[in-house]
């Protein structure tokens, strides 16, 4: 269930600051919305999966302490991101 090697490529160029970035906050922030999107759309046909739905809530809370870290350092950049994924906040 992990993300395809090139869409992962494909989320890291998008959101990359520099040509050999794949560790930033956005480019990280980027693929968890990716990986949290796909889960989404896998449990609306298998609801009783109860023990990938931990994993989403993990990877949610993950995502949400690296948008607290990049609004704490950069409100501008985090005011782009969120509305580039469309993540409400």
């Amino acid at each position: 269930m992990a993300l395809a090697v090139e869409a992962k490529k494909e989320i890291v160029a998008a959101h990359a600051l520099h040509k050999k970035d794949v560790g930033s906050t956005e480019v990280q922030i980027a693929l968890l919305s990716a990986r949290i999107t796909q889960l989404t759309l896998h449990f609306q046909t298998h609801k009783k999966d109860h023990s990938s739905r931990r994993g989403l809530l993990l990877l949610v809370a993950q995502r949400r302490k690296l948008l607290d870290y990049l609004k704490g350092r950069t409100p501008q950049k985090y005011q782009a991101l969120i509305a580039k994924l469309g993540i409400r906040k």
